[in-house]
């Protein structure tokens, strides 16, 4: 099997040098997507109508902020579309890291019910080996793996078993997506029996979960805390989020924590009125350094941790 080598990202215009990462990353995001069940149109990030007000975004925080990678987590069954993508990533001259899998139960796609867990495997080790749907373009992580509830239904557990079979197949990492916040223990139990190491896995919305002891077990069992819904404030103040970060912080976890703004429907980008990707940047992180984050801390958080969670590998501090 043809892993990345050491210290390499796999991204959508093609294999990146980790020591290349010099600025942060957003860690999950979305940048094309269509989770529309209802027909409103609102859980949408379209490839031709939103894509260069998301392309907008990127350059500026590029400029600004030095944002060098997203970790775009569309999978099967969101609308993903990895030629609009490329496209970005282009533009934006931001790297961008497309993902394979299947999201969480409502949004499964019809082979999830007539394979196995071990054909569902192939099916994802063979968009990592040969690209997505002819394009040539690689994935360079699971996800978003989804589960909702404190236990994966069966169709999830089969999902998030079928993943970290692939990941440990490929030498790709896992991000989840954990309804709400909750079931990211159930999640992490299921991903390591099938061999995955904890610190390949990235448990995620754990911002939106009140509860800094599942967070701290988590990090103690090695996995990645994602506080990755920065700037949405129907599910969780920023305050919340605040606290509850830094208290995996002060349990001695700064290494184990993600972060971005998981922006997922076209509501949420700038033009439209929303935070926008940068929310987490011009306003989240400013916050976190008034509590007394430096800039070393910032550097883990942002550029160290991502892209050491996407790659296994240890990374140089800027």
């Amino acid at each position: 099997m043809n892993h990345p080598a050491p210290h390499t990202l796999r991204t959508v215009t093609g294999e990146l040098r980790s020591a290349s990462v010099r600025g942060p990353a957003l860690a999950h995001e979305h940048l094309v997507l269509d989770l529309d069940r209802v027909g409103d149109g609102a859980a949408v990030l379209g490839a031709e109508r939103h894509a260069a007000a998301v392309a907008a975004e990127l350059v500026a925080l590029r400029e600004e902020y030095g944002l060098a990678l997203v970790v775009e987590l569309t999978c099967r069954g969101m609308g993903r579309d990895v030629r609009a993508l490329s496209r970005i990533a282009r533009e934006t001259g931001v790297a961008v890291v497309a993902a394979t899998g299947w999201y969480y139960e409502p949004f499964h796609t019809p082979e999830i019910d007539t394979l196995d867990v071990a054909a569902l495997a192939g099916v994802l080790v063979r968009e990592i080996e040969d690209g997505v749907d002819g394009t040539g373009v690689r994935p360079g992580v699971l996800g978003e793996l989804g589960s909702h509830g404190d236990v994966p239904a069966p169709a999830e557990a089969k999902v998030l078993r079928a993943g970290a079979r692939a990941a440990v197949a490929t030498g790709l990492s896992v991000a989840t997506h954990a309804q709400l916040g909750r079931g990211g223990l159930a999640q992490l139990e299921l991903l390591t029996g099938e061999g995955l190491p904890a610190h390949r896995v990235s448990i995620g919305h754990q911002d939106l979960l009140d509860d800094p002891g599942v967070h701290r077990e988590l990090a103690e069992r090695g996995a990645y805390v994602a506080f990755d819904t920065v700037g949405k404030s129907g599910y969780q103040s920023d305050g919340t989020r605040l606290r509850l970060l830094l208290a995996l912080l002060e349990a001695g976890h700064a290494d184990r924590a993600l972060l971005s703004c998981d922006i997922s429907r076209h509501g949420y980008l700038r033009d439209a009125g929303g935070q926008g990707y940068g929310h987490l940047f011009a306003s989240f992180l400013p916050r976190l350094r008034a509590a007394g984050a430096d800039d070393d801390l910032i550097d883990l958080l942002t550029r160290r941790n991502p892209v050491r969670f996407l790659t296994g590998a240890t990374v140089e501090e800027n």
